[in-house]
């Protein structure tokens, strides 16, 4: 990893702040760093500064030992006269950078992660507050899941929609194998009948006869049970049930 010193010069927006805030800083920290950038301010546009820099100095004035109450206010104390009528409100903000190898970069955010939220696990919330960690603290309070945990909850998802997954489809076959059933003891009855119907026996008839009705009666059973279903699985259009 590599360190690398630099400013930038920010014009202030009309609530007279560039769209940072700064974490660290006395008592509890030596060293004072950017928290976090936000979104249509000046910082954001300028793109320079970024979360996790560490902030050096304000206008030419060292900030080490300082508390970041005091620093912010040192931001917002440098108008600049560019005229005898208009202030230009600008700062210059020095700062060190630190360069990750881009090859460890994925490992080295999962390990900070995991080292900021085991700082937070055991810290008060005013000292958080202090060290910029209080948006870390919010999450760590509502969720308690480090990256190990979610990533771990996430396989455990991802394992319960496969299963899912494979229930659904081994329902649809399930329910298209009893509606070929259904045709199946549909044409077995019709053939039975027509049996019954034409064999001169009268005992042999009826036999025939009763066997087609009871099969006519399945194929009944399962249309019925099929079309019960139609609002879970669309069998309407799965299987032209109307």
């Amino acid at each position: 990893m590599i360190v690398t010193s630099g400013s930038v010069t920010l014009n202030k927006d009309p609530q007279n702040l560039v769209g940072i805030s700064i974490g660290g800083g006395a008592p509890y920290c030596p060293c004072l760093y950017v928290v976090q950038v936000f979104d249509n301010t000046p910082a954001s546009r300028d793109g320079t500064i970024q979360a996790g820099d560490e902030i050096t100095g304000v206008g030419g004035v060292r900030v080490k030992g300082k508390g970041k109450v005091e620093v912010a206010r040192l931001i917002q104390s440098f108008p600049v006269l560019t005229n005898s009528k208009i202030f230009q409100e600008s700062v210059t903000i020095y700062f060190n950078k630190l360069h990750a190898d881009p090859k460890q970069g994925k490992t080295l955010d999962i390990v900070l992660k995991k080292l900021k939220h085991k700082m937070v696990e055991n810290m008060e919330a005013s000292t958080a507050d202090a060290l910029g960690l209080s948006r870390a603290i919010l999450v760590n309070g509502m969720f308690r899941m480090s990256s190990d945990s979610l990533v771990k909850k996430m396989d455990e998802l991802n394992r319960t929609a496969l299963m899912f997954s494979g229930l659904v489809q081994h329902t649809r076959s399930l329910v298209r194998a009893i509606f070929q059933l259904s045709k199946v003891h549909r044409t077995f009855g019709e053939i039975m009948s027509q049996i019954g119907v034409k064999e001169p026996q009268v005992r042999a008839g009826q036999a025939f006869t009763h066997f087609g009705e009871a099969h006519r009666e399945l194929e009944k059973f399962a249309v019925g049970t099929l079309k019960q279903l139609q609002p879970v699985c669309f069998l309407h259009v799965l299987l032209g049930l109307g």
